[in-house]
């Protein structure tokens, strides 16, 4: 079964500027959190549950380095599956995401593309006239390629090569923007993305990507084994970075 009418939301947490999307097919009641991030799992959890939805899936798009996932705390609660990109290989991992093996949530039809880049197993998912594209092409801008096995070249051609081959009207959800941005489109990210758009050539893209400049992530020492681990608090966390990580409660279930 595939449904071309989606319940659809899109959720905003400060502390990382994080995009989390929620799909939902209203046919079965079955719904999927892409991307969700650790401080928000509560207000996700109720979103789902006030549209009358159940969580099935989590997926995260890569392992992230600015937040933690909500995956595992999404599964004690709501006994979701966590998909993740199988190239990752995490022992935690419920679903392995493979490139053009479609994801079926009751009648939502997902298909992962293989977007590396920004992390050599990065994942965007296309769903009908939209795509969540994750840390790889993001609204006038792009993710890092400087740190987790990243590469300016990969990035080039993931997105030039597979995202902007996609419709024009394909509606563009990236997982970050800091400046209040929601969505983008294909159309207007292959005309005016600074970074990737219009004419950029490949030496050129490489070029502006090594020279960025950027800090080095404040918190990406705690994101990525916390990530690895499908969303664990490390211990030592500083307090400087605790509004990053909250204290989690007993599951009410035990």
């Amino acid at each position: 079964m595939k449904t071309s009418v989606v319940i659809f939301r899109q959720l905003f947490e400060p502390v990382s500027s994080t995009y989390t999307y929620l799909l939902g097919c209203p046919e079965t009641g079955q719904a999927v959190l892409i991307d969700p991030v650790m401080p928000a799992w509560q207000r996700d959890l109720q979103a789902v549950n006030d549209l009358g939805l159940q969580l099935v899936m989590t997926i995260d798009t890569h392992i992230h380095a600015d937040h933690i996932t909500s995956a595992s705390l999404l599964k004690r609660e709501a006994g979701s599956r966590i998909a993740i990109p199988a190239l990752d290989g995490l022992p935690c991992t419920d679903v392995g995401i493979e490139d053009g093996v479609p994801l079926q949530v009751g009648g939502l039809h997902l298909d992962p593309m293989h977007t590396p880049g920004h992390t050599d197993n990065h994942f965007a998912i296309a769903a009908g006239d939209r795509v969540f594209t994750g840390d790889a092409l993001l609204i006038d801008g792009c993710g890092r390629t400087d740190f987790q096995s990243g590469s300016a070249r990969a990035l080039y051609e993931s997105v030039r090569g597979r995202l902007f081959a996609l419709p024009g009207e394909t509606l563009v959800y990236p997982a970050h923007d800091y400046q209040g941005r929601w969505v983008s489109s294909i159309a207007q990210e292959r005309q005016r993305n600074p970074r990737l758009g219009g004419d950029r050539s490949l030496e050129s893209f490489i070029e502006l990507m090594e020279n960025l400049g950027l800090p080095y992530p404040k918190f990406i020492d705690y994101a990525v084994p916390g990530n690895r681990a499908c969303g664990v608090c490390p211990d030592g966390l500083p307090e400087a970075l605790r509004e990053y990580c909250p204290q989690m409660a007993e599951s009410p279930q035990g």
